[in-house]
């Protein structure tokens, strides 16, 4: 469900399955680890992701508030339609940066 890479100036964490109440503390646990670790450029992948639900919707923006309390960053790429739709409702979308690629995630993150 999970994989983590370093990849140009930060760290790349591939979502795979539906994130929901049952997976996403696994989610939170490996965000935490990441940020834990000194990364402070975290690109999430959710392009394997088809459903989230709010306690998915609740990690990211917990990972975005703790990253930016550390001078850091968080962009989301390869974002289904549907959670798209998630993102939308909630208007994260205006605060969490969404692109279609993590390259163009990476692209858009500042440099630290």
């Amino acid at each position: 469900m999970l994989s983590t890479r370093q990849e140009g100036t930060g760290t790349v964490v591939e979502v795979a399955g539906d994130l929901d109440m049952s997976t996403t503390p696994q989610l939170r646990d490996r965000l935490r680890e990441v940020m834990e670790g000194g990364s402070r450029v975290v690109v999430v992948d959710l392009t394997d992701v088809g459903f989230m639900d709010s306690s998915g919707l609740g990690a990211l923006v917990v990972a975005y508030r703790d990253l930016r309390q550390r001078d850091g960053w968080l962009g989301l790429a390869g974002v289904r339609r549907s959670v798209r739709t998630v993102l939308s409702i909630t208007s994260v979308d205006q605060v969490i940066g969404i692109f279609d690629t993590v390259r163009d995630a990476e692209e858009a993150a500042p440099v630290s």
